[in-house]
């Protein structure tokens, strides 16, 4: 018996000698990958710290239930910030299990609660804080969220939003940031970590690709391309994403993050330049010297004059802010935080500029459903009657405070919305973009996705919009892309707006307001269209036409016509001449040269004296309708010039190529009689050719004359009626 319990207690003991021997391996092993995990948190790529904090939780013991709890913690931080909610959630339930979780690891449970659409789990997880951190303003935001997210989306139809999954731009990994550019709104531009993007090694951030910008284009019929990478020195094995673009679609700013093995990476902002169809390298952007803080999601204002964009350098609200910096054409001039309402002690992201004026970015520290929800900030003036200091609207959706110095738009109220369901959701809602003024277009969204992927929606709201377009070109010529318009509304409107590359621009217009547009460009006559604007029940879109006279070349005055072999001018002449008496008064320092020509038929000097009667017979015209005879002066030249063509011609008659001088000889040379007839046609115009611009600007000594003074403020307010 007793040789028996021997054998038996040598059993055991060399039973337990192994165990010793596996849990110190295990132990050393945990250790070891802990050290590797803290490494790789420290450069923030928490995708591989994640992998190693696992491995390490795993090899530790039951029965150390504190070390257990705090390498729970540890993967959970990493679960949570990417994306990875579910895992995040059931790592936090682990260190509360374990009786690890502080305040924070609390505060970050019960936010991937709400972020699940788990509201009642979130509600009792916060309510858990309240004793010992209500003064902390995230819980206070996050338990209204739990107790009213429920009710919000049950008011879904009141929002008026339909939101769409648009999968033929998305892939099985990540979608996000869309931005539409394009005189048409028909170029679609996006950030994905898809197979297709550069490189091969996988991101230890995120365990795929680093992100790279993609691009679609819309054909005539409305259907996109297939979305490539852009084929240019743009994409990098690095990360670029969250682009936007200036209003004239040449400059991209986009955010990128370099990579470095043995420090933190940084986002930053940088800029990329486009030549005809191809965009060059991205160069950062200096907002500042600041070099340990992050700057990302670079959003411009309409007007050009501001960037807008998140950093969590010194001097905000907490968390991410939104800020923006002031732009010029020698760089940035001043920068700063954009306060409240917008900015809070969590984060806000993802600036985008409605081209109404209205900003929207996405934010985890306003009231909400979950995870970053977008809000909307519109600028609007103070009436006469309002109180001085802050109004808050006590409703969960919409706050109005006095704005702080330098607020969107210059006005003296900002109103803080919340779009509600179903542009909002339980999970991450970010990066909004727009066709144009219609509140149309895409965003991102990971709901849904258990792996925290985002994806591309569609979203439209329908609403009236009243909207000129208009486009600014030479006479009988093409567009003019270094057009300005200058739009004055008697509602104080005054705006400068530069046009497309297609020389078009397109802006909102209010019932009820009447507005002047006056068309410039340098080297080119000014072109002035009136509008008023009428209430309607549906958008409605009006349309102008701006066609510039040159100063430096002749201009045909298309539809002038005379009686055969005369120089009286016929009844369907008059618009034609109307409408050069606009243009001479809307230029009243040009004198003009105003010519007859006709075609070579005819003895020289008949066609002389016909032509020259012609002249006159348009410049007594304009006499009796107002315009100075000293501006004018008539010119027959006969067969004398015949016509050149210019370039637009060409499209109509292919046949001619520009500068074909129509001369006898090119004519006879024709063997289509038809063709010679048109030559004919052709030649046979009247025109006008700018001679001065400063005329009745010089007084009898040559000097310049004095100015009327500016009317004072009260001055204009008394004429205002009278002006319009």
């Amino acid at each position: 018996m007793f040789a028996r319990y021997i054998k038996n207690m040598r059993h055991v003991n060399t039973a337990s000698f192994i165990l010793l021997v596996v849990w110190m391996l295990c132990a050393c092993g945990a250790d070891t990958a802990m050290k590797k995990g803290d490494k790789f948190f420290a450069l923030g790529e928490y995708y591989d710290a994640a992998s190693y904090y696992k491995k390490a939780y795993s090899q530790t013991a039951a029965k150390e239930r504190p070390l257990r709890g705090q390498r729970a913690l540890k993967m959970a931080d990493c679960y949570r910030r990417i994306n990875q909610t579910q895992r995040a959630m059931a790592a936090y339930n682990n260190a509360v299990r374990y009786k690890q979780a502080d305040t924070t690891a609390l505060l970050h449970l019960a936010q991937l609660q709400l972020k699940n659409g788990s509201y009642r789990e979130a509600e009792k997880t916060f309510l858990m804080l309240t004793d010992s951190a209500m003064n902390n303003p995230l819980i206070k935001v996050g338990l209204e969220s739990a107790r009213m997210a429920p009710q919000w989306k049950a008011e879904a139809d009141y929002s008026g939003y339909t939101v769409k999954k648009q999968e033929f731009f998305n892939s099985r990994r990540a979608e996000f940031s869309p931005a539409l550019t394009g005189d048409d709104y028909d170029q679609l531009f996006f950030s994905s970590t898809r197979n297709q993007a550069k490189g091969e090694e996988l991101s230890g951030i995120t365990g795929t690709k680093n992100a790279d910008i993609f691009f679609s284009q819309k054909d005539d019929k409305g259907k996109w391309s297939k979305p490539e990478p852009i084929e240019s020195d743009l994409n990098t094995e690095e990360d670029e994403g969250a682009c936007t673009f200036s209003s004239d679609g040449k400059t991209m700013y986009l955010t990128i993050c370099k990579t470095d093995p043995s420090y933190p990476r940084y986002a930053q902002v940088a800029t990329a330049k486009r030549s005809d169809a191809s965009w060059g390298k991205a160069t950062v952007l200096e907002i500042s010297r600041d070099t340990l803080s992050t700057f990302a999601h670079p959003c411009v204002s309409p007007d050009g004059m501001w960037l807008y964009f998140v950093s969590d350098m010194p001097g905000g609200k907490g968390g991410y802010d939104i800020w923006r910096a002031e732009l010029s054409t020698s760089g940035i001039l001043s920068i700063e935080n954009m306060g409240e309402p917008i900015n809070t002690p969590g984060d806000e992201m993802f600036p985008t500029c409605r081209p109404n004026g209205d900003l929207y970015f996405s934010s985890n520290g306003h009231p909400g459903f979950g995870g970053l929800d977008i809000y909307i900030v519109r600028s609007e003036q103070a009436p006469p009657s309002a109180p001085e200091g802050a109004t808050i609207d006590p409703s969960p959706d919409s706050k109005t405070i006095e704005a702080p110095s330098g607020a969107v738009g210059g006005a003296s109220l900002l109103t803080l919305e919340h779009p509600g369901w179903p542009l909002n959701s339980a999970g991450d809602d970010f990066g909004m973009t727009f066709e144009g003024l219609h509140n149309r277009g895409y965003f991102s969204s990971n709901r849904g996705d258990a792996r925290g992927w985002d994806h591309i929606y569609s979203f439209e709201k329908s609403e009236v919009i009243q909207t000129v377009k208009g486009w600014v070109y030479e006479q009988d010529g093409y567009e003019l892309p270094q057009g300005l318009v200058h739009m004055v509304g008697n509602d104080g409107t005054n705006k400068k707006i530069s046009v497309r590359g297609d020389g078009s621009f397109v802006e909102e217009i209010k019932p009820g307001v009447s507005y002047v547009f006056l068309g410039t460009c340098k080297g080119f006559l000014n072109h002035k269209e009136e509008l008023r604007v009428e209430p309607v029940l549906e958008s409605e879109e009006y349309v102008l036409q701006f066609p510039l006279a040159s100063i430096t070349a002749p201009v045909l005055i298309d539809n002038i016509f005379y009686d055969f072999d005369k120089a009286t001018l016929r009844p369907e002449s008059k618009d034609a001449l109307d409408k050069l008496v606009a243009l001479l008064n809307e230029n009243p320092n040009v004198t003009i040269e105003l010519s007859a020509h006709t075609d070579n038929r005819g003895s020289d000097q008949y066609n002389e004296r016909l032509s020259q009667r012609r002249a006159e017979s348009v410049v007594n015209y304009l006499i009796e309708h107002g315009i100075a005879a000293d501006r004018l002066s008539p010119k027959g030249y006969g067969e004398g010039k015949p016509k050149v063509i210019k370039r637009k011609l060409t499209e109509k008659y292919p046949w001619l190529k520009a500068d074909d001088e129509l001369t006898p000889a090119f004519i006879d040379a024709l063997a289509d009689e038809e063709k010679q007839e048109i030559c004919h046609q052709l030649n046979r115009r009247t025109e006008f050719t700018v001679l001065r611009t400063t005329y009745g600007m010089f007084d009898a000594e040559g000097k310049v004359k004095a100015q009327p003074a500016k009317p004072t403020q009260e001055e204009q307010n008394e004429d205002e009626d009278e002006l319009w």
